[in-house]
């Protein structure tokens, strides 16, 4: 059984996901937003490619019944109901609602993982929750791919860092689990910084950038270890939440 993580889907081939289970990351933001959307009773949230293909998409779904949500260098897109900040999604916003949402990482990650046999939204904010589907695959013999979304096509410190703090739960107490380069490298990453995320955002170029934009309570939300426990599971091309009201 495998653990391997990927850096940024530049990186990514077919044969990294073909039939695994696979975890998308995008700690800062989408990856939260997506958890905190679900937690506070969104119904749905649907990836898109680009701002253009929501506005195109939202044209074609009852008014009312979907939110336009999107990001570009950090900011909410013209015009749009929504951006990227998971301050943004409280329940009195989402709850019932399909959030159309692009942003220039997250989404793209998560539209570049065709093939997997399925597809989870992990974050600090649903470690626990994610971390049990994981090691439930790999115990039924699933090989296990993490994609790091990175920041606009680089590498980006604090996906990694939730990588390997995946990667050491997942794989804990689990014999005869192989890891790649990339997996060993985000455990030292994890150990490095250890519960201090702030600190670890604070380390992170994207994390400074936008704290500068205005965005420091943001960083406060998505270093909040399993505040927001849900299972963020996207298949048929939308994002929901898994529970009684949706079986695997």
């Amino acid at each position: 059984m495998k653990i391997d993580v990927v850096y940024g889907v530049q990186q990514l081939t077919p044969q990294d996901v073909q039939g695994r289970v696979v975890a998308v990351i995008d700690v800062l933001r989408a990856s939260t937003t997506i958890a905190v959307a679900l937690a506070n009773g969104a119904k749905a949230i649907i990836p898109l490619e680009s701002t253009e293909e929501v506005a195109v998409r939202a044209k074609q779904l009852e008014r009312g019944a979907v939110l336009r949500a999107g990001e570009r260098r950090m900011l909410k897109a013209e015009g749009f109901d929504l951006g990227n900040s998971p301050l943004e999604y409280p329940r009195e916003v989402v709850e019932g609602k399909t959030v159309l949402l692009s942003t220039t990482n997250g989404t793209k990650a998560l539209l570049a993982v065709q093939g997997a046999r399925d597809v989870v939204v992990a974050s600090y904010v649903n470690l626990t929750g994610v971390t049990t589907m994981l090691r439930t695959a790999l115990r039924g013999g699933a090989d296990i791919a993490i994609v790091c979304a990175g920041h606009e096509r680089q590498f980006s410190i604090e996906d990694a860092a939730c990588a390997g703090r995946y990667v050491h739960h997942v794989a804990r107490r689990l014999s005869g689990i192989e890891l790649n380069d990339a997996a060993m490298a985000a455990t030292l990453l994890d150990r490095k910084y250890g519960d201090n995320l702030i600190r670890l955002f604070n380390s992170a170029a994207h994390g400074r950038a936008l704290a500068a934009a205005g965005f420091e309570g943001d960083l406060a939300v998505c270093a909040a270890v399993d505040s927001y426990p849900v299972i963020p599971i996207y298949q048929d091309r939308q994002i929901t939440k898994l529970g009684p009201e949706r079986e695997r």
